[in-house]
């Protein structure tokens, strides 16, 4: 008997804003039956914070088996890594995971790029963590779409963002089911469906990233105050351009090998 695979919508930029302006008016969960229907290749990318909780909820709501991708950056905090394993074993989804190359340790991962790289220089740590674990992920699993948990109320590079955006050049379609959502709308769906959560939000954290990046909130603060806080910086680079980032890394490397030839 033949297999049929979802039909997948091809659109480019240009039917973007027509796309989003109809995504828009739909609540989360009608977004998600969208995209199962949509997308062949459809995955869930999550480090396991609020959001991305409510969307793993929700597809489970739906009786729907939307595969997970986890970056293990090995630098996580230990609650993180639990709240990984709790969910898996609640919703049963496919968990793929994958960490930096080469390196299934932090200790693997010191050897290799040496003592707090994230001092040093935090677009190489970026690229080494996150943009390159992720781009392996992608290919691997040979994915068309990600669910992301990115909404426009954490603000910065954030806050105008669409339900759906096309990565420029690698052509990944990003879909954002709560990008409308309140940080409340998402505590409050957590609360009311008993949902796992990431016990450094009664902490006062209330976005959760490397432990050596990431603080509690204080009070009036944005979410995403914690994050990389007394810096400028907004995000890992997963969400930045692909190439631009890894030039910027390439670039870096290669200045690191030339000193290093030099001394």
């Amino acid at each position: 008997m033949p297999s049929f695979a979802p039909p997948v919508l091809q659109f480019d930029e240009s039917q973007l804003q027509h796309i989003n302006e109809q995504l828009a008016a739909m609540q989360p969960a009608q977004i998600l039956e969208w995209a199962r229907i949509t997308f062949a290749g459809l995955f869930q990318e999550t480090a396991f914070g609020p959001s991305g909780n409510v969307i793993t909820d929700m597809l489970s709501a739906q009786g729907a088996s939307v595969p997970v991708i986890f970056l293990d950056t090995l630098h996580h905090f230990d609650e993180t890594l639990d709240l990984a394993r709790r969910s898996q074993q609640r919703y049963g989804f496919e968990l793929h995971v994958f960490k930096p190359d080469g390196c299934h340790t932090r200790a693997d991962f010191v050897a290799k790029h040496g003592d707090e790289l994230w001092k040093r220089d935090d677009v190489v740590y970026d690229y080494a963590v996150k943009v390159e674990p992720g781009r392996r992920a992608y290919e691997h699993l040979n994915v068309r779409a990600v669910l992301t948990g990115r909404r426009q109320s954490q603000k910065g590079d954030r806050a105008s963002l669409q339900v759906v955006e096309i990565e420029k050049g690698t052509g990944l379609i990003k879909i954002n089911p709560l990008a409308s959502w309140s940080f409340q709308q998402v505590w409050s769906y957590l609360r009311a469906n008993d949902v796992p959560y990431n016990a450094l939000l009664d902490q006062g954290y209330k976005s959760v990233g490397d432990y050596h990046s990431t603080r509690a909130v204080k009070p009036g603060e944005d979410e995403r105050a914690g994050r990389w806080a007394d810096s400028q910086k907004t995000e890992c680079g997963l969400h930045k351009d692909y190439f631009a980032m890894r030039a910027a890394f390439m670039a870096r490397k290669n200045a690191q090998e030339n000193s290093a030839l030099a001394a």
